[in-house]
């Protein structure tokens, strides 16, 4: 496995809309490497998820270390979540600001405003259907890896700069 470069906030990478990858993509064994190196990298920085134009791929790709129903990230040894072209939706009308921090803005969070719960539409790295509900922690990371595939990073979502901290600041 390799690790991949990681875009940081400025590149355009991280501001363009990524495309849907075709099914057929899943099969080809460029297409596996590259969903085994993005877990790779999403582990060596500690990330709880990692999204295609994050590693300067601008594929509709993420890979989440998340249960779906469950608020505690994995752990290292269990198999991350692989989502392709999703769909998500609001479950209800109930937003919930909360601490939100990105690989591609290194040391900075923020409180940001996302739904409580969402319904997300996926196919798996083998082209499965995934179809999830989720609430709370793993909702809101797959919005935010999302996002990351229309462009949009967790400041645009902020509506106040008044949390914006940088990490060690964020600890205390």
């Amino acid at each position: 496995m390799s690790l991949l470069k990681v875009a940081r906030m400025g590149h355009p990478v991280l501001r363009m809309r990524a495309r849907e990858i075709d099914r057929n993509e899943l099969t080809q064994p460029s297409m596996q490497k590259l969903i085994d190196d993005m877990i790779d990298t999403m582990h060596e920085y500690h990330g709880v998820g990692l999204a295609g134009p994050q590693i300067h791929e601008g594929l509709r790709i993420f890979v989440a270390a998340i249960t779906p129903d469950n608020d505690d990230p994995l752990s290292p040894e269990s198999e991350p979540m692989v989502f392709i072209n999703p769909v998500v939706t609001a479950v209800g009308n109930e937003i919930v600001e909360d601490w939100e921090g990105c690989l591609s803005i290194p040391d900075i969070r923020g409180r940001v405003p996302r739904a409580r719960a969402i319904s997300v539409t996926a196919l798996d790295r083998h082209g499965g259907q995934i179809d999830v509900t989720s609430h709370d922690f793993p909702a809101r990371v797959i919005q935010h890896e999302t996002d990351h595939l229309d462009g949009v990073l967790f400041l645009d979502r902020m509506r106040t700069f008044e949390s914006l901290a940088f990490l060690e600041e964020y600890a205390r």
